[in-house]
């Protein structure tokens, strides 16, 4: 079993180490200082508890791995419709893709059944500009619920968290998900297999599409926003209109908006990973986060005002910090291969 990682930053790079510490013939694609780095000190991996590392090939030349079994993609989705010249080499007639991101994928509906079977989400798939890239059928759905940071070349800090759902997107418990799973799992990773995958993205979403814009807009943690009582309530609110999306997709959210918000708050002082992005003037992941659960809620006909709200806010700062080019913030290049700290 050969896997590549295109994007070796925080969750990326983890899965990546993980992989290689359990075995798995595993190479990575990485850029700059962070692959000088790997290639002279190996991947290391910082824990409360210890510090690891992994001796991993690096390249930042796709054509030095060849062909793969499993593809993960580390880089933000907004990235997907470009990486099409990293991505062809590693393929061969049965290579399965993960992408390893947050919020609404753009294969949402490839196999999902009923009325929206194979329609394709404008927000995340403009244009069919990711599905010309990615072939559904490749697809396995990865859900992401490890904390990590990169903190420096070759340097990632695992914060909390080895939990992965993977699954089809057709509902079946396939050989290809069988064999990443335990590979995943032989690494220290604890993967599962769920035949609703849909289902861990709308609980994941619950706290990507609420707490990660109004970080960004607030500039504020998200324990700071869970002890706000405003913007307490407004989340719980965002969440309300989440959950009210999925279960018109049919979709179970198993988890209350309370128990979510209180997870969160355990959290404590953490700033999110569209608000780190802000930060250091990379490109805000929105689309996946809010503007494709809006794009659904329109489909849908749920009421979604407050979502809808926060969404045209944080598009315009989003605007306004390309616009003006203030201090700190700048776009993400264009292959956008640093990925940063994944939340709750």
């Amino acid at each position: 079993m050969k896997v590549a990682v295109i994007g070796a930053g925080s969750i990326g790079g983890l899965m990546g180490a993980a992989l290689a510490r359990g075995g798995t013939a595993t190479h990575l694609l990485a850029r700059g200082e962070h692959l000088k780095a790997i290639r002279q000190n190996g991947l290391r991996i910082i824990t409360d508890e210890d510090t690891w590392s992994v001796q991993v090939p690096c390249t930042d030349d796709p054509q030095d791995i060849g062909p793969t079994d499993f593809v993960i993609l580390g880089v933000k989705s907004y990235a997907y419709s470009s990486i099409g010249d990293l991505l062809e080499p590693l393929l061969h007639e049965r290579t399965a893709v993960v992408p390893a991101q947050n919020g609404i994928p753009w294969w949402y509906f490839h196999g999902h059944g009923g009325p929206y079977d194979g329609r394709r989400i404008e927000s995340v798939d403009p244009g069919g500009s990711v599905s010309a890239v990615i072939a559904a059928h490749r697809v396995i759905g990865c859900v992401v619920y490890p904390a990590a940071v990169m903190t420096a070349p070759g340097l990632i800090h695992h914060v909390e968290g080895r939990r992965f759902g993977i699954g089809e997107p057709d509902g079946t418990k396939s050989e290809r998900c069988q064999r990443f799973a335990a590979a995943l799992n032989a690494g220290g990773m604890k993967c599962s297999i769920d035949s609703r995958i849909r289902d861990q993205i709308w609980v994941k979403l619950m706290g990507n599409a609420t707490f990660n814009p109004l970080s960004a807009l607030t500039l504020a943690t998200m324990a700071e926003i869970c002890r706000f009582p405003l913007t307490r309530d407004l989340v719980a609110e965002m969440m309300r209109e989440t959950v009210a999306i999925a279960t018109s997709l049919d979709c179970e959210v198993p988890v209350s908006i309370e128990r979510r918000l209180a997870g969160a708050e355990r959290v404590g002082e953490h700033r999110t990973s569209m608000l780190q992005d802000l930060e250091a003037g990379r490109q805000m992941e929105i689309e996946a986060l809010l503007g494709a659960v809006v794009e659904l809620a329109d489909l849908t006909g749920v009421d979604a005002r407050r979502l809808r709200t926060v969404y045209a806010a944080v598009s315009l700062l989003a605007t306004e910090t390309r616009r003006y080019a203030l201090p700190g913030v700048r776009q993400e290049n264009e292959r956008g291969t640093t990925s940063t700290r994944r939340t709750s």
